[in-house]
């Protein structure tokens, strides 16, 4: 890489993990290797996870205003300070209104830098939805978020763990509307979303799995005429685009398939349906020590303008400020978001 991708990385809830795992994502020169971070929130917070948290003393937090005062210099954290914490009243581990507006204003900025043009690709960390609501920011959660502020029509959630990846028809909603989210109109674009993503990351001909939503995909109507009405038509409409897509493939064993190399991405009905799979194989908790050893997996928006990579787990307010907080999934995020970028400037050249 000639120029390494500039990346805004927000801070999250600052009550929960985030701030610790930006600071040991960014405490490694690998980090700084691939790209250019710049993190957005509140510098009084990442002085304060630095030194209690991470135990990094030998980190420096550099103040910012804009884009262009940054150095990139690995040992320097360079946050664009928002000034949206008041770090005596900052409850750690806990639902708290002012970090629920301060995960939402980060957030908020960082999508401005992007479409701006001043930053490549933005990584999130995680926030807490009850936060963000009590701060008088009704959202569901990030992906809505970036498609309001980016007044985005069709986008979709995905979730990757190595080769192993999902994109979903449907995610914050009950069960019951999932349920009547499977159409026709909505399981072709997401299987285009799905088709257009893998390219972007260099899989010149992806192989598409579409999920049936109901037991055995339906059982030829036995269990359900959704596969049969909706899903099936979508599926015949991207192969006369010229899509590789198959299915209905039953719930049950396309995961399977999938990580055994048969498919390059899944197409999920349902947030549960596709996020469980994920998270089976990237989560891994060792109950002798009672510790996560590997908390993986990358969450991406598709279908935005700007980049957008996410960790692939919440705020973990319970282990909030121990010390002890993963920062795998975040490492993942920062990967993803350069390879994304990368491949994007690429193509525009």
């Amino acid at each position: 890489m000639n120029k390494k991708p500039i990346l805004g990385i927000t801070m999250g809830d600052p009550s929960g993990i985030g701030p610790e795992i930006a600071i040991k994502a960014l405490g490694t020169a690998e980090t700084y290797s691939i790209c250019r971070p710049l993190l957005i929130g509140d510098v009084r917070v990442m002085e304060k996870a630095a030194k209690e948290a991470a135990k990094r003393h030998d980190i420096t937090i550099r103040p910012v205003s804009s884009v262009s005062e940054c150095r990139f210099e690995y040992g320097t954290v360079e946050v664009y300070d928002l000034c949206n914490v008041e770090i005596k009243k900052l409850k750690i581990g806990t639902v708290d209104a002012m970090s629920g507006h301060a995960a939402f204003t980060s957030i908020k900025k960082v999508i401005e830098l992007a479409l701006a043009g001043e930053i490549e690709a933005t990584i999130t960390n995680p926030i807490n939805k009850e936060a963000l609501n009590l701060a008088g920011h009704h959202y569901a959660g990030h992906t809505e978020i970036y498609a309001d502020l980016t007044r985005t029509k069709n986008y979709s959630m995905m979730l990757a763990d190595g080769d192993l990846r999902v994109v979903h028809v449907s995610t914050h909603v009950s069960l019951r509307e999932a349920c009547d989210r499977v159409k026709k109109d909505r399981v072709l674009k997401v299987i285009g979303l799905a088709h257009d993503t893998c390219r972007s990351l260099g899989i010149a001909e992806p192989k598409i799995a579409v999920a049936g939503l109901n037991p055995h995909a339906g059982e030829n109507g036995m269990f359900g005429r959704e596969e049969i009405e909706e899903i099936s038509p979508a599926i015949e409409a991207a192969i006369a685009k010229g899509i590789q897509a198959e299915g209905p493939v039953p719930p049950d064993t396309v995961f399977a398939k999938a990580r055994g190399g048969l498919f390059d991405i899944v197409v999920a009905m349902y947030h549960d349906q596709g996020h469980i799979p994920l998270k089976i194989m990237g989560f891994q908790y060792d109950k002798p020590t009672g510790k996560w050893q590997t908390i993986q997996g990358v969450n991406v928006t598709l279908g935005l303008p700007i980049i957008r990579c996410s960790v692939d787990h919440g705020t973990a307010f319970d282990q909030a400020w121990r010390g002890s907080a993963n920062e795998s999934s975040l490492v993942n995020a920062i990967e993803y978001g350069v390879k994304l970028a990368s491949n994007r400037n690429i193509k525009e050249r």
